[in-house]
């Protein structure tokens, strides 16, 4: 697909964080300087996923309070016309904006408030996953997600697990995630970023229709054919990944494995500013490295309408949108 007909593609995005994808020029406004590039980027030659997180403290500390929440919110919105995105679920970890001054359920009214407002402008349809964090406890973790589920159905849209998988596999959060489930949250789970695909297993088993990367899926059979059967949405996040060194080589990158395999695949951008990506550039990247079809970028967005945590009226708007072109 040459670049104007990828361009014009209506885009689908599920897996994108808040603080990761804030445009510059938003954080050089609440910062009240010039922010470089470099600040929020990270270099080509990032060793780790240490090194990238390291890249997510200037915006954070943007968002600590109620006008710096709806602010950036509402700059993130906005930004991704230009990527011509119709839908978008965007995540955030709110406990990681609570201080004295707000609690989760300030934080997470704040972010639907500048969403809210920045659709009534750019009309990019939206929700919001609500991001437990690996290192919090389950008590904490839990009670930003009774939060959350005041808003369901209003903004929020599902919850989520996030942070270091290698130190805090996912058997440690079974409890958390039954408790999801009694309170009819739905969920998606990062898992397999980092080797395990026993936490792929685990995420599955817990009850998780969506997984954050699952590249740790790569040949492994049984796991793939599992997930194919349940069809779970797979939120791959191929630019982030090759960064993060979550695989040492494009070339191990198992993206041609997945869409052979049969995986609900969809692509996504994880950091839209860290990772200096859209989801344009990762389609034009899968279609340069695996040889992924035009064929089979209308249907990785068709996975990514069908996986979304959408309500039906609005699901059947985006495949309506995505034929006429």
């Amino acid at each position: 697909m040459d670049n104007q007909k990828i361009i014009q593609l209506p885009k689908v995005e599920l897996h994108c964080h808040l603080d990761g994808s804030l445009p510059i020029g938003i954080i050089s406004e609440l910062l009240g300087r010039e922010v470089k590039k470099e600040e929020l980027q990270v270099r080509d030659d990032c060793r780790n996923l240490a090194e990238y997180l390291e890249k997510f403290d200037l915006p954070l500390s943007c968002m600590q309070t109620e006008t710096g929440l709806k602010r950036t919110s509402k700059a993130f919105l906005k930004s991704l016309k230009q990527d011509n995105i119709q839908y978008v679920e965007v995540r955030f970890a709110p406990l990681l904006s609570v201080n004295e001054n707000l609690d989760c359920k300030s934080v997470i009214q704040s972010v639907l408030e500048g969403l809210e407002e920045a659709k009534k402008e750019c009309g990019i349809y939206y929700n919001v996953i609500a991001c437990a964090m690996r290192h919090h406890t389950d008590e904490d973790n839990l009670q930003m997600m009774k939060a959350a589920r005041n808003f369901l159905g209003e903004g929020i849209c599902a919850v989520d697990l996030a942070g270091n998988e290698a130190a805090f596999p996912m058997e440690n959060f079974r409890g958390l995630f039954q408790e999801a489930k009694k309170l009819k949250l739905p969920f998606t789970i990062h898992a397999g970023e980092c080797g395990r695909v026993e936490n792929v297993i685990e995420a599955v088993e817990c009850g998780a229709s969506r997984i954050g990367h699952g590249i740790a899926l790569r040949g492994h059979a049984d796991a793939i054919a599992m997930c194919r059967e349940k069809n779970i949405g797979i939120e791959m996040c191929p630019i982030s990944n090759l960064q993060t060194k979550a695989v040492r080589d494009k070339s191990e990158y198992p993206m041609r494995e997945f869409l052979d395999a049969g995986l609900c695949v969809t692509i996504n951008t994880d950091n839209r500013t860290v990772s200096n990506s859209s989801i344009e550039k990762e389609m034009e990247f899968v279609q340069k490295n695996y040889g992924v079809t035009d064929e089979e970028l209308v249907n990785i967005t068709e996975n990514a309408i069908h996986a979304a945590f959408a309500k039906d009226e609005i699901k059947a708007e985006l495949l309506r949108r995505l034929k006429e072109v």
